[in-house]
């Protein structure tokens, strides 16, 4: 079912438009400006309840209207009504339940392991790892000696606010039966939200050791997923350049999150991590392979795209 109130507040945006045979509005392209109005707007949200918008000519397009508005430069209070009328991605807005994530009991800190043989073995292996003590003290590093953690480095995450919203664990033992180890809650968080300045460039990375050691606005996906909070968030934030530095068995998300994001008006960069991650590669040399990167195109990805048939 088409929302005619969404239809007028686009039409108060574009100028008039005309209903297609399939149903969508049809307008003149503010982007290439073609005589005929070959900018297609769908106003049926598709199956992820998105409203893509997409211009036959020039190929300008995205997947929701606010990234059309953004592009445009709408005002204030157009993106107000239009967050009251269009139920973004779902998957954007899903509110997970959260329980309060607790630290394990037998969680210590790393810093204060001077006289205990795990704690040391815990030393070892992060500064193996090429961790500071800076980093340390910064992240609130931790170890367990016993229990369901036990020979693990606790690695939390807090919010804004500074509560702890996940941790991870991660097994030092040389030959361990379980490598990770992560408490029963919704991913859906914002990993390291604490320390991310959402108006300087940001970069996503897998782990949340590498985002440590890339030591800059890095977030960890835990994982190759980009979760919902932290997407809306991206989308939403005043973040202009946002970099992608996934494992390369991960391309073809990297290529559609980039896509997202070009889509949303952000500049975007392709990190290729030549087969190591950023924790191993280390400071230094991720800081030049990410100097030596250059914004995405979308040529660029049509490239990328093609390479993986």
């Amino acid at each position: 079912m088409i929302n005619e109130l969404l239809v007028n507040l686009v039409n108060s945006v574009l100028g008039a438009g005309k209903r297609t045979a399939r149903g969508n509005q049809s307008y003149n392209c503010p982007f290439c400006n073609h005589t005929k109005p070959k900018l297609e707007v769908n106003f049926s949200e598709n199956k992820k309840g998105y409203n893509p918008w997409h211009c036959w000519v020039c190929g300008k397009k995205g997947t929701r209207i606010s990234s059309l508005f953004k592009q445009l430069k709408a005002s204030t209070d157009k993106f107000t009504e239009l967050y009251k009328l269009v139920s973004e991605e779902k998957e954007y807005n899903q509110k997970e339940s959260i329980i309060d994530v607790k630290l394990p009991k037998e969680f210590k800190l790393i810093s204060d392991s001077a006289v205990d043989l795990t704690g040391k073995q815990a030393w070892n292996y992060v500064k193996n790892r090429g961790i500071t003590l800076e980093d340390i003290l910064k992240y609130g590093l931790g170890y367990c000696e016993y229990g369901n953690y036990k020979n693990m480095i606790i690695i939390p995450s807090y919010d804004e606010s500074g509560k702890l919203n996940y941790f991870t664990g991660r097994s030092f033992e040389r030959e361990p039966y379980r490598k990770y180890r992560n408490p029963e809650t919704s991913r859906n968080i914002i990993p390291f939200e604490l320390f991310i300045n959402w108006n300087l460039p940001l970069i996503l990375c897998e782990g949340p050791f590498d985002a440590i050691a890339i030591k800059r606005n890095a977030i960890p996906l835990l994982g190759s997923n980009i979760q919902g909070s932290l997407m809306k968030k991206i989308v939403t934030s005043t973040v202009k350049k946002i970099y992608i530095a996934l494992d390369s068995d991960a391309i073809k998300k990297s290529i559609k999150y980039a896509e997202e994001f070009i889509n949303e008006g952000k500049e975007v960069y392709m990190v290729e991590l030549q087969g190591k991650d950023p924790s191993e590669m280390g400071f230094y040399n991720f800081t030049k392979l990410i100097q030596t990167t250059t914004p995405l195109t979308q040529y660029d990805l049509m490239e990328k795209k093609l390479q993986l048939i």
